[in-house]
């Protein structure tokens, strides 16, 4: 008994180190693309950063919640779940409402010039590497602890791991032909693809709290 609950904490102390580890890991790279801004205006590259400034105030939520639902020994069931499905139904709304902002800036953006899009390369590249370990991690995690916090993490990571691929893809094409009548098809289609994918992933997730 003693063994299975020192292993259950180990397993919470884990859960909890990662996901302040994803939210400090996800912190720099709203500023460094809001800072890239100034110099790069793809529309993969302006949805982008407004992707990733959404979904660092989901993980802030998802970080609060999980640390309020462990802290807690008197927490009855119901309270836990109920909180619980509160962080990940607002997690799908903020994927959601970052797909479709995402999908207005592509079809208003004109075809002026792009401008330098290697600090959002910079940033998407890592976001490649460290958003499918983070999948990874949190995959593991869930099926460890069954937290549906971390299920829907796990899903998010997934997502995340997948969009920046896509975005590393299309902003190379900006930055190798730059201006060309490719790029800016690649671009927009770039920035529709990491649109509706998170927009049916907030939908999924939305769903899977109402049940």
């Amino acid at each position: 008994m003693i063994a299975g609950e020192s292993s259950k904490d180990k397993s919470t102390k884990s859960g909890y180190r990662t996901m302040l580890l994803s939210v400090l890991m996800s912190a720099p790279g709203p500023i460094i693309l809001g800072l890239g801004l100034r110099v790069g205006h793809s529309s993969t590259q302006i949805s982008d950063f407004t992707r990733r400034s959404a979904e660092l105030l989901a993980l802030i939520v998802a970080f609060a919640v999980y640390a309020y639902t462990n802290s807690r020994t008197d927490i009855l069931p119901e309270e836990r779940t109920a909180v619980e499905k509160k962080g990940n139904t607002f997690t799908g709304i903020i994927m959601c409402v970052s797909g479709a902002s995402m999908i207005l800036v592509t079809l208003l953006s004109g075809d002026s010039d792009k401008g330098n899009v290697v600090p959002a390369l910079a940033v998407s590249l890592l976001g490649v590497i460290a958003n499918s370990l983070f999948w990874r991690k949190y995959s593991a995690l869930y099926k460890s602890q069954g937290n549906s916090i971390l299920g829907v993490q796990a899903r998010l990571y997934r997502a995340k791991s997948l969009v920046d691929g896509c975005v590393t893809a299309a902003l190379l094409s900006v930055l190798f032909f730059p201006g060309s009548a490719a790029s800016g098809i690649v671009d927009a289609a770039g920035s529709l693809l990491v649109s509706v994918y998170m927009i049916r992933s907030g939908i999924v997730t939305i769903k899977e709290q109402l049940v």
